[in-house]
């Protein structure tokens, strides 16, 4: 008889690896323990059970140490908007738009390739290296332009701080992800999105500080160096994901993990975490082992849940981005400084496991478009110089742009700026770096597109025009929200893959839900739900 403690590959014959993805052990002599794990239904249930124990402060120590990659995205975001302003000539010549396009877009260009990168990675090395790595290329990024005296060495090194945000853009929500017990992984997901809102804000305060000091934008950008170098120390005492440990066959390494994540849960409970786990992973790897890049690329495209899975979260991804609204950070941060201060992403963190992801993105995405739409009917009434820009001007229709702005701002940060980041949820293990990587990948070649192309734009159509192309992709949004994105919030990880495996799962995942809530509020004990609901 095998021990649950032992990491003794189990036979295949154990399992039925239908496409459910759920490990379904039938009755055996070799799958049979103490555990009694030979029942689905005890199965789940015990896995449930450590779930709902009380969680300690140290998940969330762990979130926000690995957040400082989001804080690094945010202060690149926003210090190089003010950068751009007052670097004049310390290139070898003023700076075009078209310069200006550049410059912001090369790290684009870099975390794109980053997060591909990244993804056919993650999975060989691990999580916290690929954090570590993206740390370094921060650091030296930041130092190439610091020192940067020519406009093509200042681009290089953007490209080469582009890697780093792409690499860690894909890996940080995947490694807290994996470490959060599914209640409140959204919360803790967003931490990662909290930091890059709190980066823009002492983005634009170093700006500030720097604005009247001689060659002040070294200072400004070379100071992103610093965090860099902090959480590079700090993942030195961070521990890797028990996901991926187990995985390795270091289930000891995992079992104290677990036991600092659930510090309630019992050791017998710990134990039937970990050999749930180690089940998953082992039927996964069992099918990946010896797997070549392209087999998991035609996994990933033609087996039905995950191609579902990847339209998903590439859709958030481009929705998020070709909203337009990093390009308000990139070239118009002063604007916005007040807004950052307000940190609207503190209302989704309360918000995105109570109300949920689809609710919070149905709700907000129509005030995006409406905050945009006040600011291009009020840029109509803006004059224009002969090369397009903007002329400034006294009266009521500026204040009531700026108005439009914020609108969107906070809307953008209660809703679309937080939930798409919670992609590597909608994978199976087989199938999530590469998935992960590849919507991380849309995020950033929707960027290039917008960053490339904004001040172009705005010249091209005006900015009432640009304003309200803008909104017109937000309704575009919300519909594919409403239309295709399901429910996940409170899900375990194979519960929400469970969800695409006939179709999108939008109905199911609603009555699960609530099935879910209702347990819950009476107080009963919660358990993994399996009926069979109308799809959408």
């Amino acid at each position: 008889m095998s021990s649950p403690l032992s990491y003794k590959p189990l036979a295949t014959q154990d399992y039925d690896l239908s496409e459910t993805q759920f490990i379904k052990p039938h009755m055996s002599k070799q799958s049979s323990s103490s555990l009694k794990l030979n029942d689905p239904q005890t199965e789940q249930i015990s896995l449930d059970a450590i779930e709902e124990t009380e969680m300690g402060y140290f998940v969330w120590i762990l979130s926000f140490a690995a957040a400082i990659g989001g804080f690094l995205f945010g202060y690149d975001t926003g210090v190089i908007s003010g950068a751009l302003v007052v670097i004049k000539q310390d290139l070898g010549r003023v700076l075009s738009d078209r310069d200006k396009e550049l410059i912001t877009s090369a790290t684009a260009i870099g975390a794109l390739v980053g997060a591909l990168i990244a993804g056919t990675l993650i999975n060989k090395v691990g999580r916290k290296p690929i954090i570590a790595i993206a740390n370094i290329l921060f650091t030296f990024g930041a130092i190439l332009q610091a020192i940067s005296k020519s406009f093509a060495l200042m681009v290089c090194g953007r490209l080469v701080i582009g890697f780093g945000v792409g690499a860690a853009a894909f890996a940080i929500p995947l490694y807290i992800s994996e470490l959060a017990p599914s209640r409140i992984r959204g919360r803790l997901v967003i931490t990662n999105v909290l930091c890059i809102t709190g980066g823009q804000v002492i983005a634009y305060g170093i700006d500030a500080i720097f604005y009247h000091v001689a060659h002040g934008w070294r200072y400004m950008i070379g100071l992103g160096a610093v965090p860099s170098m902090i959480q590079l120390l700090m993942m030195t005492f961070l521990p890797e994901t028990p996901r991926f440990l187990v995985k390795c066959g270091k289930r000891n390494t995992a079992r104290p993990i677990l036991h600092k994540i659930y510090p309630n849960a019992t050791e017998q409970e710990v134990d039937n975490k970990l050999e749930l786990i180690h089940r998953h992973v082992y039927e996964v790897d069992k099918i990946v082992r010896d797997r070549g890049f392209f087999i998991i690329l035609k996994d990933l495209l033609l087996v039905g849940a995950n191609r579902r899975a990847l339209i998903i979260a590439c859709g958030l991804q481009a929705i998020q981005q070709l909203c337009g609204f990093n390009t308000l950070m990139y070239y118009s941060g002063t604007l916005f400084a007040a807004v950052g201060f307000q940190n609207p992403v503190a209302v989704a963190l309360f918000l995105i496991d109570r109300v949920g992801r689809r609710t919070i993105l149905i709700a907000t995405i129509w005030g995006m478009a409406f905050g945009l739409a006040v600011a291009a009917g009020a840029f109509i009434h803006i004059p224009l110089d002969k090369d397009g820009h903007v002329v400034a001007t006294e009266g009521k229709w500026p204040k009531i742009v700026l108005l439009g702005q914020l609108l969107f701002v906070a809307f953008y940060a209660t809703g679309i700026g937080n939930v798409p980041w919670q992609q590597s949820e909608l994978f199976s293990m087989k199938v999530r770096g590469l998935g992960a990587g590849m919507a991380t990948a849309t995020n950033w070649s929707a960027n290039l597109v917008i960053s490339f192309t904004f001040l172009t734009l705005m010249k091209a159509i005006t900015p009432s025009g640009a304003f309200a192309l803008y909104a017109g992709i937000c309704l575009l949004g919300w519909i594919f929200v409403v239309v295709l994105y399901p429910e996940t919030a409170g899900f375990t990880l194979e519960q929400v893959q469970e969800l695409f495996i006939d179709s999108f799962g939008v109905k199911k995942s609603i009555a699960i839900r609530k099935d879910i809530l209702k347990r819950r509020a009476d107080g009963l004990e919660f358990r993994r739900v399996q009926l069979d609901f109308p799809t959408a």
